[in-house]
């Protein structure tokens, strides 16, 4: 892809430079082909892409390293899908340009690329090669597996988050943060020279978010991925030991910096609570009859603790619903197995039953949306009815 006099685009094919090379038949006619494939090569990572593709945004690498390493799993996001291949922008390293070979795409004989790949699809795709100088990035989706996939996506979305809750600190970050003071200093004793005394100045109005961004990740991000595996698994554990974690730093960070991370993290990683229920039915026909249910219930709603509490109400006799509110959803799924081991073992001393309708698990706003409607027509219909206790649903 060039361009002409006129400004318009001419697209450079194999054949516009065969037909040159027959122009010219000389002895090195063979060579001439061959350079012409790497020609065409060179055009299209060059030419052809820059032009056609939409523009990236700018963002910043989530690494520490510059390009990724070879038999690395990386997210790219698909840009435009030349005759030889698909070219990428790799969201894990600033955008970078890579390229998937149309042998690379599918283990199968390919029919219909577009079924493969589309162009604003994000792809999980595995590092064949690459060259740092030229900055040539080859890829692979055939060789990976499903595994891999779960497992890059995992890490993405933790870096997505680490990126996220950064590059709002930046953009709300006005002072200095460490490191930056002495990176002015070194830059102001290179101009004035060796012999020149440094003088430390506040940063100049200019100084973009992109810089200060870059800073956190050099001086927070970056250290606690090394120390913990992962920025991310290090901004979890300072919900609860936010000393403990930022102490592990080289270098300890300003207090308005850190009070602006740890609130920022507080707000964007606290889970938000989850309503969790189990349905079950329980019959007694025994003397003990609806004293022995509501002892049962009882028995159940022990199970709960602080962070697990547990409500035991009643939609339509036999049927009795248990219902939590809890971040951790393991823990309360544990409490919810716990509160109807308990019933079981209450109502059956009592010679009654427990059947398990619904085992414990999460439930959307549809789902409480008909349990709710339920509850409100079987009231309707006892309200009609003469004789009901008006303490029913209590225990």
């Amino acid at each position: 892809m060039t361009e002409n006099n006129n400004g318009s685009r001419l697209k450079v094919t194999h054949q516009h430079i065969l037909i040159r090379n027959h122009d010219h038949d000389d002895q090195g006619v063979g060579q001439c082909v061959d350079t012409t494939v790497a020609l065409l090569c060179i055009l299209e990572r060059c030419f052809v892409t820059h032009v056609q593709r939409p523009l990236f945004p700018a963002t910043m690498r989530y690494y520490q390293q510059k390009y990724p390493e070879v038999d690395e799993l990386v997210m790219v996001q698909v840009q435009h899908i030349a005759e030889m291949g698909a070219y990428v922008r790799l969201l894990e390293y600033d955008g970078i340009e890579g390229m998937i070979l149309l042998s690379e795409l599918s283990r199968r004989r390919i029919r219909s690329v577009q079924k493969l790949i589309r162009v604003g699809r994000n792809e999980v795709v595995v590092v064949l090669r690459v060259d740092n100088e030229k900055g040539y990035i080859d890829l692979s989706k055939r060789r990976v597996s499903p595994e891999d996939i779960t497992r890059c996506e995992e890490r993405y979305m933790k870096s997505k988050s680490v990126a996220s809750i950064l590059r709002h600190v930046a953009s709300k970050l006005g002072g200095d943060l460490p490191g930056e003071r002495e990176k002015r200093s070194r830059k102001k004793g290179a101009a004035d020279g060796d012999d020149a005394p440094v003088i430390d100045e506040p940063p100049p109005p200019a100084a973009g978010e992109a810089e200060r961004l870059e800073m956190l990740y050099e001086t927070i991000a970056w250290p606690l991925g090394r120390t913990y595996g992962h920025p991310y698994d290090a901004f979890k554990l300072a919900l609860t030991e936010p000393d403990t974690v930022f102490a592990t730093l080289p270098n300890p960070i300003p207090e308005a910096t850190h009070a602006l991370l740890t609130a920022t993290i507080a707000r964007r990683l606290t889970p938000q609570p989850i309503k969790l229920r189990a349905d079950i039915e329980l019959t007694c026909y025994t003397p003990a009859g609806i004293d022995a249910i509501k002892r049962a219930l009882r028995a159940g709603e022990k199970a709960s603790t602080e962070a697990v509490p547990i409500k035991a109400k009643l939609v339509a006799p036999p049927l009795y619903v248990l219902s939590t509110n809890a971040t951790d959803k393991f823990a309360a799924v544990e409490r919810l197995e716990r509160a109807i081991e308990g019933i079981q073992a209450s109502i059956e001393d009592e010679g009654g039953n427990c059947v398990v309708k619904m085992k414990p698990k999460a439930v959307s706003e549809s789902d409480e949306a008909d349990l709710a409607n339920l509850m409100a027509k079987v009231g309707q219909e006892n309200a009609e009815v003469s004789g009901d206790s008006d303490d029913e649903g209590e225990f």
